[in-house]
């Protein structure tokens, strides 16, 4: 039976949706964790709505929580089967949100925490037209199962822009995480950008808002960004 996801919304301060932004939120946790950034970020993207679908499965370590796929940490290959498994629903979920808002790829971002950033970048490179951005924070790019795959698909086109942004004392997944997965993408010919936070944990703190709310606005192409970002 197929899986429909759903999870908390916030509309367009403008009024007027011109981009999407939907956000993939960590093991154990749900929408609703990741949902209030979009509250911070609606001056720099007035016309960006913001979706924050719920993962799929129950996580059996954290009780009410969601889990993308599950995490035992004893099973060799367990992520890239995980997020290969988890990318069909939400391939639907992003589908049908930018057809309801007549939006396409060009005007949608993802953006990541922990396994939700390992979601989105495997997801996000596969799409049949590359979204506009892809944001990761505290995550990592899944490793493949074995040679014969790729980690990173080598784009046919114009591959999307990526920010990754780690905290340099993350003992969920080490910061190490961060220039691995910058260097699988290089291999891959897919260049990305990356923000070190000193002396941050597994996270997200003011300056990585920041980072990535820029990062987004650029993505879209808004031109009054400098000043937008006085109001975060």
């Amino acid at each position: 039976m197929a899986v429909t996801l759903d999870g908390p919304r916030l509309a367009a301060k403008s009024g007027t949706t011109e981009q999407l932004v939907v956000f993939l939120h960590g093991y154990g946790a749900n929408g609703n964790d990741l949902i209030a950034i979009g509250q911070q970020w609606r001056n720099l993207l007035p016309n960006a709505a913001f979706a924050a679908p719920n993962a799929p499965e129950p996580c059996g370590q954290v009780p009410g929580g969601r889990q993308w796929f599950r995490l035992t940490m004893r099973e060799p290959g367990e992520r890239w089967t995980g997020v290969n498994k988890a990318a069909p629903a939400l391939g639907a979920f992003l589908d049908a949100e930018l057809d309801r808002r007549g939006l396409d790829d060009s005007r949608l971002a993802l953006v990541g925490f922990s396994q939700g950033t390992m979601l989105a970048l495997h997801a996000g490179l596969r799409r049949a037209r590359p979204p506009a951005a892809i944001l990761g924070y505290s995550g990592e790019l899944v490793a493949a199962e074995n040679q014969e795959q790729a980690a990173a698909p080598k784009p046919a086109g114009k591959s999307p822009p990526i920010l990754l942004v780690h905290g340099s004392e993350d003992d969920v997944i080490p910061a190490e995480a961060l220039f691995h997965s910058a260097a699988e993408l290089a291999r891959a010919e897919i260049p990305c950008q990356w923000h070190l936070s000193i002396g941050l944990g597994h996270g997200i703190d003011g300056e990585g808002l920041m980072h990535g709310g820029l990062f987004l606005a650029k993505c879209f192409g808004l031109k009054y960004v400098d000043a937008a970002a006085a109001r975060l």
